[in-house]
């Protein structure tokens, strides 16, 4: 591998090039930057030298598709919704139900509620009647977890977990604003670049079209939970009344302009001055950029793998399906989006958030979103739980699906019993398998 500081020159001198708009010389430096800048989102970053490669390009191009055909990540889908934001910008979202609890004459098959209650029948989908020692039997919203995904990922990101709740706890995947399935947003077409306060209103409207009651687990990876985020600071009666609970994957609550992404303290400050120039100089150049990725693709499967997973046994059909969202995300996008970050400032914010249950978890070895970043977040919320996962990276929730799935149920068990709502068995026998020391089952 090339060293890091000739790496940086190098990148620096293309980053120059794309700036001064010689683009009919610089085509593949753009390209390059375009991968790079795009693998951002899910932990790589410009100026990192990448592997050679040792197959031809076809050959590594029918691995490829060998490994999309193998993958079946991403594949899981809900029940179709949409919602229009407040600028017009049509957001989509799925549905996925819990099972109806019920249970027979004996009791069996009864979901777990808190103490005194009792699983009576169901009303709707996953809607329980809980017997509260009155004789009477009310209907009850169940708990609805809610999924914000990253930056230029989609809801798909999230495939394992969704795996695991699959049929158990009623869930809310959604796109945010020009990701996945959403429309591009509407503020956006005149160039305005985008805002997380903005995507924490998108948050306020998917919730107020897909979840209009019953209490809400809201679940967040990296710029989802700086979604969050924004959202409790915009709407903290929203958060007293029917949060109850929150998990933060990988995010932070600022500071990301001091973030060196594992680079030299001056090639982390060069990035820093010139990415916010360089991505206004590829947004305005999305074709001869998007060109340019799909060209380098082995370049984005090098990146993906070293800044995305921190392990050296990460399933191969799971790196490429995570290259796969990146590919997917245009370049113009992860431009508009990039400005927020430095903006973002929301330590101040998570007060709304104490004597709430919550989930901090982040990879011991994220560049993009660093555990101190989580540890911050877990000293404004004394009573969180910070986990640190060994061996992974920013997408700690593909690379420890097991890990992460058994701490989110740990995190709807609080939550459920913290709301009176029904949890079935599944999820609190899930859970238990980390408070045991056990190794939780495969998702």
């Amino acid at each position: 591998m090339a060293d890091r500081p000739g790496v940086a020159a190098a990148a620096g001198e293309a980053l120059s090039e794309a700036v001064r708009g010689r683009w009919a010389k610089a085509g593949k430096q753009a390209g390059v930057l375009g991968v790079a800048v795009g693998v951002v989102a899910a932990g790589a970053v410009a100026g990192v030298a990448a592997e050679r490669l040792t197959v031809g390009r076809s050959i590594r191009r029918r691995a490829q598709l060998a490994l999309d055909v193998a993958g079946p990540y991403g594949s899981l889908r809900g029940t179709p919704g949409t919602v229009v934001a407040e600028d017009g910008t049509v957001l989509s979202y799925e549905t996925d139900p819990a099972e109806a609890y019920g249970a027979g004459a004996d009791g069996a098959g009864a979901a777990q509620v808190g103490p005194g209650q009792r699983v009576l029948g169901a009303l709707g989908l996953g809607h329980p009647r809980v017997d509260t020692g009155t004789g009477q039997a009310p209907s009850r919203p169940p708990l609805t977890a809610v999924f914000c995904h990253g930056y230029a990922l989609n809801q798909d990101s999230f495939h394992f977990q969704r795996q695991a709740l699959r049929g158990r706890v009623r869930s809310i995947y959604w796109d945010q604003r020009s990701h996945g399935r959403s429309q591009r947003g509407v503020t956006q077409g005149d160039g305005t670049p985008a805002t997380i306060d903005e995507l924490g209103r998108d948050l306020k409207a998917v919730l107020d079209a897909a979840v209009p009651e019953g209490p809400v687990v809201l679940v967040g990876h990296s710029m989802g939970g700086m979604t969050i985020m924004a959202f409790a600071d915009q709407f903290p009666e929203f958060v007293r009344e029917r949060v109850a609970g929150v998990a933060f994957l990988g995010t932070t609550a600022g500071g990301l302009g001091t973030v060196t992404f594992g680079l030299p303290a001056a090639g982390a400050r060069t990035l820093h001055r010139v990415a916010p120039g360089v991505l206004r100089a590829l947004g305005n150049q999305v074709d001869l950029v998007e060109r340019g990725r799909r060209a380098a693709s082995e370049v984005l499967t090098s990146l993906v793998k070293r800044y995305s997973f921190g392990s050296r046994d990460v399933d191969p059909a799971v790196v490429r399906f995570a290259q796969r969202m990146l590919e997917s995300t245009p370049i113009d996008v992860v431009a508009e989006f990039y400005p927020a970050f430095a903006a973002h400032e929301k330590t101040e914010a998570l007060a709304h958030l104490d004597g709430i249950p919550v989930l901090i978890l982040a990879g011991e070895r994220d560049l993009i979103t660093p555990l101190d970043h989580s540890a911050a977040i877990a000293a404004q919320l004394p009573g969180a739980e910070l986990v640190p996962v060994k061996d992974a990276a920013h997408m700690a929730l593909l690379e420890r699906p097991e890990l992460v799935n058994a701490h989110l149920a740990g995190l709807l068990v609080r939550a459920a019993d913290r709301a009176g709502a029904a949890l079935p068995e599944p999820i609190r026998a899930l859970a238990a398998t980390v408070s045991a020391g056990a190794r939780p089952p495969d998702a």
